[in-house]
């Protein structure tokens, strides 16, 4: 009687440190599982909401914005232009984004990246150049004094996140930005416009750069700088080129759904980290009615 006593009482004990081994075990793996699918710390850069196909496109974004316009002599190193900003400060400090235009083109060509953008959630200085005959280096000079300006001197200047600069220009000041992101290598991103620079060699240039070209410009045909630029750019840590089916040389710089999706999918891409936009980057585009040529890397290989 007390040996069957003595066995069931075993028993009984055996049954709860399995159950307690069990539960001890469940628990650890339970803590090991929470651990592997914990969330990463949300990236501090990003601005607005998850994007989609239309709010891409779309001719305004979700910060209602604000314009100062700064009058020549207020800075030196270049002319005058319209800084667009979000009136927002809930969200921290913004990227910034300086944008000049071509030979012979005032800064009404490009303007319209003001609002767009800054609508998006950048601060964005639109420029008239010093001259209206400045080449490429004066105005890839004029680009960085512009967001020297910006970040030290302009009314703006707490808004916006010093680490986070890119360039833009048209035509020549296409050619501009390539020389800008060449002598600046701590910018986030390029973006050149139908450029036009006889020198097609960027191998210093370590910024992301988006080239967006048209199929059809004789000014600065593609096959002679814009695809040549695009293959050069072997130090670049991401590099995309973008070719407008029969578009002209002012095609790039003309307000487009197309050149305002893959133009604000790189700056959010690369000055705001924001992978929620690679989605628009990669895979690229297949060619369409918009779309002639598109080529690129993809952010981090994906």
């Amino acid at each position: 009687m007390r040996h069957a006593r003595r066995k069931r009482l075993g028993l009984l004990l055996t049954t709860v440190s399995l159950t307690a081994l069990l539960g001890l075990n469940a628990q650890a793996q339970a803590d090991t599982d929470t651990t592997a699918v914990a969330p990463a710390a949300a990236n501090p850069y990003e601005r607005g909401p998850a994007p989609t196909e239309a709010s891409v496109t779309a001719a305004r974004g979700p910060f209602a914005i604000a314009q100062v316009n700064v009058p020549s002599g207020s800075g030196a190193g270049f002319n005058d232009g319209t800084i667009y900003y979000p009136t927002d400060t809930s969200q921290g400090t913004f990227g910034a984004v300086a944008v000049i235009p071509g030979f012979i083109s005032p800064q009404a060509v490009i303007q319209w990246f003001g609002p767009r953008l800054a609508s998006q959630g950048f601060v964005v200085f639109t420029l008239d150049s010093n001259g209206l005959a400045d080449l490429p280096d004066a105005r890839g000079r004029q680009l960085l004094a512009a967001l020297d300006y910006l970040t030290t001197q302009s009314t703006v200047r707490t808004r916006i996140d010093p680490n986070r600069l890119a360039v833009m220009g048209h035509s020549m000041g296409g050619g501009g930005t390539l020389l800008a992101a060449e002598n600046r290598p701590t910018l986030k991103a390029a973006i050149p416009l139908a450029p036009w620079e006889p020198d097609t060699s960027w191998e210093g240039v370590k910024v992301p750069t988006m080239i967006i070209g048209g199929e059809s410009d004789v000014v600065a045909p593609v096959s002679s700088m814009a695809i040549p630029d695009y293959n050069s750019l072997s130090s670049a840590p991401e590099k995309a080129y973008l070719e407008l089916r029969s578009g002209d040389h002012l095609a790039p710089a003309s307000e487009s759904p197309t050149v305002a999706e893959y133009a604000l999918s790189w700056l959010k891409r690369f000055v705001d980290d924001d992978t929620r936009y690679d989605q628009f980057l990669c895979p690229g585009p297949t060619p369409d009615t918009d779309i002639s040529q598109y080529l690129d890397t993809c952010p981090n290989g994906s």
